[in-house]
């Protein structure tokens, strides 16, 4: 069973340790922790909905208060606190594109809005429902979640939209195939919500953004169904599939989608090093960016990162033990860490990574190790559970991401601590903030920061808190040459910003676009380029 409060399935955990605690009792104080409501309280407060019934559509107060919010900061705040305000009046689970379509007309006769809801992740508020007044239709796309085609020849396979991560890579991997595609989402976000967002997966360096593996498909809009061809390549004007990519539910629904897939890996592993500092460990993954090797991940964390991660591990001795002997091997307290994937076949494995352990000793980088790339890859879609244990102790903790040119990268990185430090010493409220670089190209990289505070006295001081810090550090992306999003998307947290980045015109183009598909404003209002 799902938390209906928090992140994940409700029997696991990660916990963090006491050493972990003591650390960030350090840097920012002891947490004080907020009263959480109850399931119970929370259920007595959803309205009575506003839709008239349809054999498609689920009225039940917890199904509507399970697909209430996202996962966002001020999503986690709402469900914590039980002040969830606007509740979808219904949820439908439809399972064919027929389905759909009827469901979209139900919405239009009704007036209701509709929400396209894959696996519930977004932590931009995608799947808020809008404060206009209409009445909420969300759409759980769950139950289209199989594969529906596979062509060998072209290895172009066709999944229902609502397919989520791992159901997707076990029915391809019984085919001896994968897509690639790891957000730290993974384990419940889905292929339908990777496309509308833009997602990028943990591997991309290797396997490609999702644009790069999406091939076509079939979305239905208000004003009827589009069929997007799987070309090779096409120069018949503009390419349908980037009208789709990052539409974010504004548009339509996507229900079937085709992506192209690769053969398994035969050998697939994780290592870690560490360099003295950060300029150092930017221009050696700047180099091995624009070589061609057989990297499919690249994760340089900063010094204050490199020293979180290794203090919230718990081994505190083992981690003396290496930071000595880090120390002696000159990477000191400015050492960053790296890790890094191999993806190769079996003959060509032994040259690539001596190829890449040359690429980075050439900037000295430390002697080359498997058993912390195989704690990495052990807890690589764990990591978002730490938000359930550090919010028990009384610490909020968010995320914020973007992309930029290799010559903007250590600008940009400063840009946005800074900003967010200012935040903090205004209101004399400690936040600990940390970086990596998280996706690499040979034109620049992806920028992913990390910060936690303690929660105030009240939730709404807590969100008020949350919202300056958030504003600041957005302000900084865009005015400092970075993407408001590398892969989170949009929804109503950057639709803000996004004229910055798209100009006035670009602005009017989308919203026209918008309207081409869906002239009543139903599909998905407020979220992407706003309303």
């Amino acid at each position: 069973m799902r938390r209906w409060n928090g992140w994940g399935e409700e029997a696991t955990d990660f916990p963090l340790s006491k050493t972990g605690y003591r650390f960030l009792g350090e840097k920012i104080g002891k947490g004080m922790p907020l009263p959480d409501a109850s399931l119970d309280t929370v259920l007595s407060k959803v309205p009575k909905p506003r839709l008239p019934d349809h054999p498609l559509v689920n009225k039940s107060p917890e199904v509507r208060l399970r697909h209430s919010r996202g996962q966002s900061l001020p999503d986690w705040l709402a469900l914590r606190s039980g002040n969830i305000g606007i509740f979808p009046d219904a949820v439908a689970h439809p399972t064919t594109d027929e389905e759909v379509r009827s469901l979209l007309s139900f919405a239009k006769n009704t007036g209701a809005v509709v929400i396209p809801y894959g696996g519930g992740t977004s932590v931009v508020g995608h799947i808020t429902p809008p404060g206009d007044g209409r009445p909420v239709l969300t759409m759980d796309m769950g139950r289209m979640n199989r594969l529906i085609n596979f062509e060998p020849e072209s290895r172009i396979a066709t999944f229902g939209a609502g397919t989520a991560g791992p159901e997707l890579e076990a029915q391809l991997r019984a085919l001896g195939y994968t897509l690639g595609h790891f957000p730290q989402s993974f384990e419940f976000s889905t292929l339908g919500g990777w496309v509308a967002t833009r997602s990028s997966g943990q591997q991309s360096l290797f396997y490609g953004r999702i644009e790069h593996m999406f091939a076509g498909g079939r979305m239905e809009s208000p004003e009827g169904a589009m069929e997007i061809p799987t070309f090779p390549a096409s120069s018949a004007g503009p390419d349908l599939r980037e009208i789709v990519l990052g539409s974010e539910g504004r548009l339509g629904i996507m229900t079937q989608i085709k992506v192209r897939v690769q053969p398994l890996p035969e050998i697939e592993r994780f290592y870690v090093l560490f360099f003295p500092d950060w300029e150092t460990g930017i221009e050696a993954v700047r180099h091995a960016a624009q070589e061609t090797t057989a990297l499919s991940m690249v994760r340089l964390s900063n010094p204050a990162e490199t020293e979180t991660q290794l203090a919230l591990s718990g081994h505190r001795s083992l981690t003396d033990l290496l930071g000595r002997y880090l120390s002696w091997r000159g990477a000191g307290d400015q050492r960053c860490m790296l890790t890094f994937g191999l993806t190769v076949s079996g003959t060509g494995y032994r040259r690539e990574l001596n190829r890449i352990r040359s690429l980075f000793k050439q900037a000295y980088g430390g002697p080359i190790g498997r058993y912390l790339g195989r704690k990495w890859q052990e807890n690589r879609f764990l990591v978002p559970y730490l938000r359930n244990s550090l919010w028990e102790k009384g610490y909020g903790v968010d995320t914020l991401e973007t992309a930029t040119d290799w010559q903007n990268v250590v600008l940009l990185v400063e840009a946005i601590e800074s900003a967010m430090r200012r935040v903090s010493d205004r209101h004399d409220i400690p936040i600990h903030c940390f970086t990596h670089l998280s996706h690499l190209y040979p034109q620049g990289a992806s920028i992913y920061t990390t910060f936690i505070f303690p929660a105030a006295q009240t939730y709404d001081e807590t969100h008020r808190f949350w919202v300056e810090l958030k504003h600041a550090a957005s302000l900084a992306i865009v005015e400092n040459g970075g993407t408001i999003s590398h892969q989170h998307g949009v929804g109503t947290d950057h639709a803000l910003y996004l004229s910055k980045e798209k100009g006035e015109l670009g602005i009017r183009a989308i919203k026209a676009l918008c309207r081409a598909f869906d002239p009543d404003g139903i599909m998905n209002p407020s979220k992407l380029a706003g309303d």
